[in-house]
């Protein structure tokens, strides 16, 4: 991506704007905090300083109006008990003086006045209290009361003053402390409410910016992109707004060129991509034609062979039979040429009848249980394996999907031809298996015979190739093309195995049913989660599945046998195709 130039980006818009608003509210915020300790030490003040003062000044004049009282009721009376106010007055005096001079550290001007009221209560006991007492004690009441005089009164009406003094300083300070609360208070509102201001117009100038700067240009950008996207892909795409939204904009603008290029190379692409299927198409329809064409030649040429050499045959054979031996021995010779040749053309064109048939007449695909296939096809070569002396034996084959004489024709090529291909005076032996590989059942055919060589392996397929004389091995050499056409049509593959020790192995395989697969994946489950050692007298192999599953056991063996193979029968007038 190329770098952003020119301009404020909007990152760095944002983190400015949102700095000074952080700053602007940091601020607010600790001269908001300043006041509120502000305001909770002028509270205080008034609650646990001013208040405790003013009624303490009470108290201190309550506890001298006590001690005055006193003063006079002894003067009267004469008795000890009538001082005891006085001194309770003078203990609480003092205590209140005490209490109250612990308040004043910030109130000096109040210290003053209490200092003045200590003053003028000391001059007061100095000069009336102490001589009424020594007078009434020495010299009786008339002396005591005579003392109290005008001028005593006098002299406690300036203590009473300095205290009304005291409590007026008290009450200018506590008024005081209440105004500094109040105005602290407003201070403190005031703040937060230009902190509210300041957090309204940064909204408000964040939105406006956001608006001008990143939902107009974004708006006016996917505006240009859906006319691209509605198929305008010529029309350019111009940005606008911070660099980022111009960089985006020059970047989905080399996009729409680049799709716009390869769209044109993909319309140039399915032009000739359409060509060529017209190409194709018409060259499929010739083909279907051309194939059409030969199979209708095909059946009608070997039906049209058919009669002339029914006849040929027929002819030459009543030749055969009537001038047997009446002929030289040449003539003989070449009667037995003309019948052997007219039967080998009504095997090629029986046999080529037979090829074609495979995958255009058909019944649809079923459950083929192979095991009953291999009953019919036991029945069907039973003649030619009495007259070789041949054992046929068979695993436990599986159900699947396809046409049952297909099927059976399959087999019974496979089986006639390890009959056929026997060496001397070795009875052949031919065994068929299975065994599951993937989604796929490999079926194999094992004999004894002659074997085949691997550069030869590949050839046996080919319709009419043969690797022997028709003296040595009869045939017409069709027989393993008809078994790859039917493996072919069932959805397999078929190959020979060189690497068996002796005779030849022929596997196919076809296509298993759903059901074998999920229980072999089951069964190969659990064998993992639950792996057991074998013992000595095991009979399975490590490496076999479950004979219902997998790989059918070799030691399932069961004789050639119909009427012993479950479910065996006949499938009709199907007979074998020996190549």
């Amino acid at each position: 991506m190329k770098p952003v130039v020119g301009g404020w980006s909007l990152r760095r818009r944002v983190i400015t704007l949102l700095t000074v608003v952080g700053v602007l509210l940091i601020a607010l915020a600790g001269a908001e905090a300043a006041m509120a300790a502000r305001n909770r030490t002028q509270i205080d003040a008034v609650l646990n300083e001013t208040g405790p003062l003013r009624v303490q000044s009470q108290e201190l004049l309550n506890a001298l109006l006590d001690q005055e009282t006193a003063i006079r009721g002894y003067a009267v009376s004469g008795k000890p008990a009538d001082l005891r106010p006085y001194r309770d007055g003078l203990d609480q005096e003092k205590s209140v003086v005490a209490s109250m001079r612990s308040l004043l550290d910030d109130y000096p001007q109040i210290g003053q006045e209490l200092r003045i009221v200590e003053e003028r209560a000391g001059q007061w006991r100095q000069s009336v209290a102490e001589p009424v007492i020594t007078t009434t004690e020495q010299s009786g009441t008339s002396a005591g009361q005579a003392l109290v005089t005008e001028q005593a009164r006098q002299q406690f009406d300036e203590v009473r003053s300095a205290v009304n003094d005291l409590q007026e300083e008290i009450l200018a300070a506590r008024e005081q402390s209440a105004h500094n609360v109040r105005t602290s208070s407003n201070v403190l509102v005031v703040l937060l409410i230009v902190a509210a201001l300041v957090v309204v117009v940064a909204g408000a100038v964040l939105l406006l910016s956001l608006d001008r700067m990143v939902i107009r240009p974004l708006t006016g950008l996917a505006d240009q992109v859906r006319e691209v996207a509605e198929g305008d892909y010529q029309h350019g795409i111009a940005a606008a707004g911070p660099p980022e939204f111009i960089q985006l904009g020059e970047d989905v603008d080399a996009m729409r060129q680049k799709i716009a290029a390869d769209l044109a190379e993909v319309r140039a692409a399915r032009e000739r991509i359409e060509w060529v299927n017209g190409q194709l198409q018409k060259q499929a329809e010739e083909l279907t034609r051309s194939n059409r064409d030969l199979e209708q030649f095909a059946y009608v040429a070997s039906h049209d062979l058919q009669e002339p050499l029914r006849k040929v045959a027929s002819f030459c054979q009543l030749l055969q039979r009537r001038y047997a031996g009446q002929l030289d021995e040449r003539a003989d010779q070449y009667i037995a040429f003309a019948v052997d040749g007219a039967q080998r053309m009504q095997r090629l064109i029986n046999d080529l009848l037979a090829f074609s048939r495979i995958g255009r007449l058909t019944t649809g695909f079923v459950e083929v249980d192979l095991n009953k296939v291999m009953g019919d096809v036991a029945g069907q070569t039973e003649a030619a394996r009495q007259y070789a002396d041949a054992e046929l034996t068979w695993s436990e084959l599986p159900v699947i999907s396809g046409e049952e004489p297909l099927l059976t024709n399959l087999l019974a090529n496979l089986v006639s031809n390890s009959i056929k291909f026997r060496r001397p005076d070795v009875p052949p032996k031919v065994h068929i298996s299975a065994r599951l590989v993937g989604a796929e059942w490999e079926i194999s055919c094992q004999d004894n015979g002659i074997g085949i060589e691997p550069e030869f392996a590949d050839k046996i397929f080919v319709i009419f190739q043969r690797l022997h004389s028709k003296d040595a091995y009869p045939g017409t050499g069709i027989g393993l093309a008809i078994v790859k056409k039917i493996v072919e049509y069932h959805g397999g593959r078929v190959w020979v195995d060189t690497d068996v020790p002796e005779g030849t192995a022929i596997r196919f395989t076809l296509p298993a049913l759903p059901g074998d697969i999920e229980a072999a994946a089951a069964a190969a489950a659990d064998s993992a989660e639950q792996p057991q050692a074998l013992t000595a007298g095991d009979a399975t192999p490590s490496n076999e599945v479950p004979a219902a599953l997998a790989e059918q056991s070799d030691s399932s063996d069961r004789p050639d046998r119909a009427e012993e193979s479950p479910g065996s029968g006949r499938t009709g007038d199907m007979r074998e195709t020996v190549g």
